[in-house]
């Protein structure tokens, strides 16, 4: 690619992107609301948000496997809607419960399988299948059929499966849920080595508060499809530092009754007077 546009330098770039679904009684459900997003390469990027936000609706139309109602997605500067091969080419997806991995097939035929969609094959394939399932500590297993396996090494097939054509971009939806400690540190460990060792951008989705802070460098948080902040980590970490207070007077206080106190808000609730500062007080 070439040009100075800043978008040539994004991972991925999503410009008011909206997903619309129809009820069989023709309602509307908006799983994605006008979502306007932008992500630069070589890091992870986190989506925080409670089940039913848009998180893996926003993934799958990434990868393109939904079609957004309107809006654009580029990834990498490609266009997803007219450019879905290149796209394509440069991105690994883990979708949440392991679902890009058939249970039947061994480690090694699900690796071999992956990488046969994307049009890798021979030596380079067997190569890379080989080197991920000995980094992932699955190369002894690796002709056990997957159905056997531990949650945790079913996650670690499908990592596998992600990064066999070696993607500069990785879609990662709730890649510790359901996980033991030691899956989940094995994870987490992995996700940050494909990032500082390798350069990769990770996409990671999660409603785990501590997975987000362990890996992310910026996170965007969404609600009922719509994104509500986006921001570094840092920033987020030091707006949830700072300290409330608030101050319960049994009874309800007429206003002549109540005191000015700077930074302090008073408010009627129920048979009380609660006095709330905005963050200021006391620091």
């Amino acid at each position: 690619m070439t040009g100075n546009s800043r978008t040539e330098h994004l991972a991925i770039k999503l410009e008011d992107v909206s997903k619309i679904y129809h009820q069989k009684d023709k309602k509307e459900v908006r799983a994605v609301h006008h979502l306007n997003l932008a992500v630069e390469p070589g890091q992870v990027f986190g989506f925080l948000g409670a089940n039913g936000a848009g998180k893996t609706t926003t993934i799958k139309m990434i990868c393109g496997l939904i079609i957004p109602t309107s809006g654009t997605i580029t990834v990498g500067g490609y266009d997803i809607a007219r450019q879905r091969s290149e796209v394509m080419s440069q991105i690994g997806v883990v979708l949440e419960g392991t679902r890009n991995i058939h249970w039947r097939l061994s480690a090694w035929q699900n690796v071999m399988y992956a990488g046969r969609l994307k049009n890798c094959h021979g030596k380079t394939l067997r190569q890379n299948a080989e080197r991920l399932l000995r980094e992932l500590d699955l190369w002894e297993r690796r002709n056990d059929e997957t159905r056997f396996f531990s949650r945790g090494m079913q996650q670690k097939v499908a990592i596998a499966c992600a990064l066999i054509t070696d993607p500069s971009i990785i879609l990662l939806d709730e890649p510790t849920l359901g996980l033991d400690i030691q899956a989940t540190r094995t994870v987490k460990a992995w996700i940050l080595k494909l990032v500082k060792e390798q350069g990769k951008t990770v996409i990671l989705t999660t409603h785990q508060l501590d997975v987000a802070q362990d890996l992310c460098q910026r996170i965007a948080i969404m609600r009922q499809g719509q994104l509500l902040t986006n921001r570094p980590l840092s920033e987020l970490l030091q707006i949830f530092r700072q300290e409330y207070y608030q101050i319960r007077v049994r009874g309800r206080l007429e206003a002549w009754q109540i005191p000015s106190l700077d930074g302090f808000t008073a408010t009627i609730e129920d048979e009380e007077t609660v006095f709330s500062d905005n963050g200021s007080s006391f620091m």
